[in-house]
């Protein structure tokens, strides 16, 4: 039996990692994200979200029985709106559901190469939650 010489595995997993870099996924998501870095509008609908969203985590603390929990609620979704309408912040938003899901299916794949039972970290993605979650249902 062969032994894991972890020095060739972490370099064929950063030849993995160049490749994924090198795609056009990646390289239009760093031009986005210098794009909406220096786009004033953009920035301001993002800061804005960010102390809605604050608002509304702030009352999710309390539950439904703060008293301004619905209302910040909706105003966090609606500047999640707003901030979507923005075309930039729009593209950047779906290029990193897209390679979030791309690098989770490749953690998925080597985990499930190895091991059915092995368990894969998964980000807040509703696509990646649900494979994980059904497969410690099977098991």
């Amino acid at each position: 039996m062969k032994s894991l010489d972890m020095t060739e595995l972490l370099l064929e997993t950063y030849k993995l990692a160049d490749q994924i870099k090198e795609s056009k996924e990646v390289k239009r998501y760093l031009d986005l994200k210098r794009e909406i870095h220096d786009d004033q509008e953009a920035q301001r609908l993002i800061k804005e979200f960010q102390r809605k969203k604050e608002m509304f985590e702030e009352c999710q603390r309390f539950g439904h029985f703060h008293p301004e929990y619905h209302k910040a609620k909706q105003e966090a979704e609606d500047w999640l709106t707003k901030m979507k309408g923005n075309p930039k912040i729009r593209e950047y938003m779906e290029l990193e559901e897209r390679l979030d899901f791309i690098l989770g299916e490749v953690s998925r794949t080597i985990a499930r190469t190895v091991s059915s039972s092995i368990k894969v970290p998964v980000n807040d993605s509703k696509e990646l939650k649900m494979p994980n979650r059904n497969r410690r249902k099977s098991h």
